[in-house]
Formats: structure tokens, sequence, C-alpha cells
């Protein structure tokens, strides 16, 4: 049976964090605080590529603070990217966990499709 899920991501997990990071090629956030244009955060500083300022997550709220000045100091599609390895990478902790066979599958829209099998190896 195959179902279709849509997913509005909050960002708590370290490990998937880590491994969305290690997906994209991205140094791997460090607690601290920022300061963005708009004020400062504390969180785990996430670096993205040529963004002025990090984005911060805060992973008791799941919130990502950020100040890209609509894509003037950051382009928004870097962040998109991260949140989307963040999902994958969290259903597939979160699968195996549960004894689920996870398997991936990048599509032409930029879509990843994710599989999971009952009762895989």
């Amino acid at each position: 049976m195959s179902h279709i899920v849509s997913i509005q991501t909050r960002v708590h997990d370290p490990a998937a964090i880590t491994a969305a990071c290690n997906r994209l090629h991205l140094p791997i956030p460090v607690q601290g605080k920022a300061e963005l244009f708009s004020g400062a955060a504390t969180g785990l500083l996430l670096q993205l590529p040529g963004w002025q300022y990090p984005a911060v997550i805060d992973t008791i709220t799941g919130e990502v603070k950020y100040d890209n000045f609509a894509g003037h100091w950051g382009d928004q599609v870097q962040l998109d990217k991260f949140l989307q390895a963040y999902g994958v990478e969290k259903t597939k902790l979160e699968a195996r966990k549960k004894g689920y066979t996870v398997s991936e599958q990048p599509l032409e829209n930029g879509s990843i499709k994710v599989q999971l099998i009952e009762g895989g190896v």
C-alpha cells in the first residue's frame, strides 16, 4: 500500500541535523549565540552557503530563526535544501528504529521519494 505524505518540518533532532549537514556537505552546527540583523538568537548555528548570517536552530521549539533580507543576504533555496534533507534524514532515522527498510529516490522536480518497507532488513 502506498501513501503520499506532506511534512511541515520542525527541527528538533540533533542526529538528523548532523545527518542533513553531512548529506549536503555543510559544517555541523555548533551551539552558540548569533547576532542577526533583527537581534540575537541562541541555538545551533547553521552556516549555509553564501549566507551573511547563520540560521539558528532552536531544537526545543523546532524553530529556525534567520535573516536573509528577502534573499539579499542568502538564497532561500539553501535553507529549503537543508529542511528537505532534515525531513528525509529524520524519516529514515525513525523508520529504521521501528524496523523498516528505507530507500529514497530523487525526482526530477527536486522532491525526494522515500519508501518504507515493513519488516525489511
